[in-house]
């Protein structure tokens, strides 16, 4: 086919991009060169490189470039970002970002790179995600990112979600992502009210897969696409947890996006090619990730990327 016609939108779960020094009032001791993980210059440096290396060929195959848009998590800072976009494999593409800090008890956010090329941006904000635990301390979570800008001279929205783990069991946590399903049902109504036919993509880090309950009220009560879901039936995923497969990274579109002047959607995709597969240990045959435990085995993320290909009219 004719790349020139074709771009991409990409979501990536970078997996703990910290650089290696403290901040204050976060949890992130661990990635400091005195910490547990022993977390240093070097090693930063590095997983820089592999996390730009893995964004420039997002799409390659399908568009000849990289992502026009995408959504990041696990970014600690403004400068993780801006060491990010300044590596050679992503320096030439004229990327700019947003990033808010979030309440996020270990400071990890959520953050949004753009081809200035290609995106206008218009504005940007963030929902902070109220959840309470059962003795009614506040859990402090990633906030939610909204995007307003031009993409290809088209008005459309980005919604950017990582939402609570699974730490302390799937069934446990539930209720924090069916919030973080709520919010955003929040912010797309707001966003109607200013746009009548807005065009939103939807896309995260969800904690959960495409046929969980909070996914699917998500999709059910905003009236989404979801590309993702037929992938989940094939077995498919963007992370392995204990020999499963999950794929809790997704993007999502309503259906104004489909009747879009400028583009029209082709497929959804998880990037998996070799080098981001793990070949040895416990791991093996799931992503090559930057630590199996607290040992240091130099991969990528524990997470794939996922993307979504579109076609200029």
């Amino acid at each position: 086919m004719d790349t020139q016609d074709y771009f991409s939108i990409a979501f990536y779960n970078v997996e703990n991009l910290f650089d290696a020094e403290h901040t204050d009032f976060t949890l992130d001791e661990d990635f400091t060169p005195d910490g547990k993980l022993e977390w240093n210059k070097e090693k930063y440096q590095f997983k820089l490189h592999r996390i730009a290396e893995t964004i420039a060929g997002i799409g390659l195959n399908e568009t000849n470039q990289p992502p026009v848009l995408i959504g990041l998590a696990e970014v600690e800072n403004d400068k993780v970002l801006l060491d990010l976009l300044s590596q050679k494999e992503l320096a030439p593409f004229n990327y700019d970002f947003v990033h808010y800090e979030s309440p996020d008890e270990r400071g990890v956010d959520v953050a949004f790179l753009y081809r200035k090329d290609f995106f206008e941006l218009i504005y940007s904000d963030v929902y902070p995600l109220l959840i309470y635990e059962q003795g009614q301390a506040r859990d402090y979570t990633r906030d939610i990112l909204l995007i307003c800008g031009k993409l290809f001279g088209e008005k459309i929205y980005v919604i950017i979600n990582h939402w609570p783990s699974r730490s302390n069991g799937k069934s446990y946590t539930e209720n924090k992502r069916i919030s973080g399903a709520k919010k955003v049902k929040e912010i797309m109504n707001q966003v109607y009210e200013e746009t009548k036919d807005a065009k939103v993509i939807v896309m995260g880090d969800f904690n959960d897969s495409p046929k969980n309950h909070s996914i699917i009220q998500l999709v059910n009560q905003n009236n989404l696409i979801n590309p993702m879901l037929d992938m989940q039936k094939s077995g498919l995923g963007s992370l392995i947890h204990l020999g499963k497969w999950h794929l809790f990274d997704q993007i999502m579109f309503n259906k104004n996006v489909l009747n879009s002047d400028q583009s029209t959607f082709v497929s959804a995709h998880i990037f998996s090619p070799d080098f981001l597969i793990e070949k040895n240990g416990r791991g093996k045959g799931g992503p090559f990730r930057t630590y199996n435990g607290s040992r240091y085995v130099g991969g990528y993320s524990d997470h794939y990327p996922v993307y979504a290909i579109f076609k200029k009219k």
